[in-house]
């Protein structure tokens, strides 16, 4: 199943079905809700239902999915938790060995964007980079969680683009600030559900800067997989649905080509994931 966030007089929780999008909160008779609130309220097996008898459900339920302006899926999520060094080819592009346990930063949450949205830089923003992401959001609450127990917190995956201002990022020292402008955290096109997506350890993983590769690699390429990941973040917080996990990129990000190669005006970003699907940005200088 995939969960967008569509608008419709604001926005609120839908379901892709070929190429419609099915309105939960119409064809549920409720008031709009939001894809956490599925999570929240537990609803996310009643839609599971919807889904699979959407053949039989009135037509006026539904939106055609190329004319529909899609958000990004999770619109409030308490966090996002971002892993540093986590794929071995990245690491060792900056001559690192990965760490020893899982190098967590945030985003802050008005970073979000949707999967089609404008990256903007802002005036004196500099050295802006683009980093190719598989995220985990989380479905259940829960802290302390054992890892052989972790993916069933999971709610489903999607794409996203930890957009990051390098000169930033050099001058505080720290990740916060240059990880966290408006719009540097892309993501979409949908949350594709862990039941249907099953095994995120081995996804191909790419991103595109216009038509030229950046990044090709595999998510086999993590040094902590998503289970050990949600267990090691959870030992220091509470998780709550909708929480976002962005779990690391894999080698060929432009801040370490030589020579380096940065987001500009007019440039177009494309994050792909096998089975996921992409997510497709223009950057804007303002």
């Amino acid at each position: 199943m995939k969960l967008v966030c569509f608008e419709k007089a604001g926005r609120r929780a839908g379901v892709v079905v070929a190429d419609m999008i099915l309105d939960v909160s119409s064809a549920l008779h409720c008031a709009p809700v939001t894809v956490e609130d599925l999570f929240r309220r537990g609803l996310v097996p009643e839609v599971q239902n919807l889904a699979d008898n959407a053949a039989e459900m009135d037509r006026s339920h539904f939106l055609p999915l190329v004319e529909t302006r899609l958000h990004a899926p999770v619109q409030s999520p308490s966090k996002i938790v971002c892993l540093g060094l986590n794929y071995r080819g990245h690491a060792l592009e900056q001559r690192k060995e990965p760490p020893e346990r899982p190098l967590l930063f945030a985003k802050a949450p008005s970073a979000l964007a949707g999967p089609y949205d404008d990256i903007v830089i802002r005036p004196g923003v500099e050295n802006v980079d683009a980093e190719a992401e598989l995220a985990v959001v989380i479905g259940r609450e829960g802290t302390m969680i054992p890892a052989a127990e972790a993916l069933s917190h999971v709610a489903g995956y999607m794409a996203f683009n930890d957009v990051c201002a390098r000169a930033i990022q050099r001058e505080d020292k720290q990740w916060f600030r240059g990880k966290s402008f408006d719009t540097f955290a892309p993501c979409g096109p949908w949350i594709v559900t862990a039941n249907e997506l099953g095994d995120p350890g081995a996804l191909a993983i790419r991103q595109r800067l216009g038509a030229v590769v950046m990044q090709e690699g595999t998510t086999a390429d993590m040094t902590f997989g998503v289970g050990a990941i949600i267990s090691f973040v959870s030992s220091s917080m509470t998780l709550f649905p909708g929480d976002i996990i962005s779990t690391g990129t894999p080698a060929g990000v432009g801040v370490f080509r030589d020579p380096p190669v940065f987001l500009k005006d007019g440039d177009v970003v494309t994050v792909e994931i096998e089975r996921i699907g992409s997510i497709r940005n223009r950057v804007r200088a303002l």
